[in-house]
């Protein structure tokens, strides 16, 4: 029986709590019951837009938020979930108004409020914003490992293996037990033929922090050739046992469901979007076996840059065309190809990202730089 004096503190308390342990059903109902007492409860409608998120119950999750924000504009944890509904519904520039909102009010020192953004953009490809708003967090926290990794991934995608090399590293110096740094490291340096040092980090983790078969091929690997072990030395039967435990779990929505299952060291679940962040980043390193990890860098004669695949980099470049923000990417190509050929007299292909880009290249539009 529910309790009729709950206050709607008391509710955004408990359904935050239920938030924390994965509990989203439950939370929702707190969360109802306490907006049927409390209609205009701001927290008790931030907290519904972040369990619906949770859930992917976007459409949901955006209706909360806007009524949260219709009721109090400049609250950020509003600002921050609506945005992040925002760049799932597409709209990245509304949603990117959203964040510099954020920043307007004063909120770069807020550590979790920058990397919860920098985390919602970098998931969905926004990859120049991302770092900078994890260089925000990192440089009002200087000490914080996790911000250190997350401009270490985010260095990565944009194709700055330097930067992400010492930002990896300085979070593994901040923090020695931050696996999932360590693991991304480790693939990086094996990629780059640093097998020793490869080794010394997979070493220093434990089979349980690895929730995808790349890193313990590699492992073992190694192991085999540098120790000389047989292939049932006592030394690789766990992390063989491992690799059974993933050998189902190859698809992107298994791999997050068996990480969910993982606890953190305080006996906390993990929060759902972080792992989101971690198993995108996972999945990223898969390409890393072949190479086949492209992240292109373009300029503009008007000195624009953009960096990230090439239908990302295409998608950047219609968002920044004010015309352009409601149309659809096929649009953008086919009547920026008609014009840049009244210009240039080149044909320049609309059926692709690639083909558009490098022809627009040939054509002297734009410039590939990587």
């Amino acid at each position: 029986m529910s309790d009729p004096f709950l206050s709607s503190d008391e509710y955004d308390e408990r359904a935050h709590q239920l938030y924390n342990e994965g509990q989203y059903d439950e939370a929702i109902d707190t969360l109802r019951e306490g907006l049927g007492l409390y209609p205009h409860a701001v927290e008790l409608l931030v907290g519904m837009g972040y369990a619906r998120l949770a859930r992917e119950e976007y459409a949901w999750a955006r209706r909360a938020f806007e009524e949260a924000r219709g009721l109090d504009p400049d609250h950020e944890d509003t600002l921050a979930g609506l945005g992040e509904v925002l760049l799932k519904f597409g709209e990245r520039p509304a949603a990117l108004a959203c964040f510099e909102h954020v920043l307007a009010l004063g909120f770069q020192d807020d550590h979790d409020l920058m990397l919860q953004i920098g985390r919602a953009l970098f998931r969905e490809g926004v990859l120049d914003q991302a770092r900078r708003f994890f260089e925000g967090a990192l440089r009002a926290h200087a000490d914080s490992a996790d911000a250190a990794a997350c401009v270490g991934y985010a260095a990565h995608r944009l194709a700055d293996e330097g930067g992400s090399l010492h930002w990896l590293r300085r979070a593994l110096e901040l923090d020695p037990s931050l696996g999932e740094a360590r693991i991304y490291l480790a693939n990086l340096l094996y990629d780059r033929g640093e097998y020793e040092a490869t080794l010394f980090h997979l070493e220093r983790t434990g089979p349980e922090e690895h929730y995808d078969a790349l890193a313990i091929w590699r492992l073992v690997e190694l192991k085999k050739s540098v120790y000389r072990l047989p292939d049932d030395d006592p030394e690789l039967v766990p992390w063989n046992e491992r690799l059974n435990e993933l050998a189902g779990d190859a698809a992107p929505e298994d791999l997050l469901l068996s990480e969910i299952e993982a606890m953190t060291p305080d006996g906390q679940i993990r929060d759902p979007r972080q792992l989101e962040l971690f198993g995108t980043l996972l999945t990223e390193l898969q390409g890393m076996k072949n190479k086949s990890f492209e992240v292109h860098r373009v300029s503009t004669v008007s000195g624009a840059t953009y960096v990230g695949t090439w239908e990302e980099i295409v998608r950047q470049m219609k968002d920044d065309a004010a015309e352009w923000v409601a149309g659809s990417l096929e649009e953008y190509m086919e009547a920026s190809a008609k014009r840049w050929r009244k210009q240039t007299g080149a044909a320049i292909p609309a059926t692709d990202p690639e083909s558009f880009l490098r022809a627009s290249a040939d054509a002297g539009v734009l410039r590939i730089l990587h």
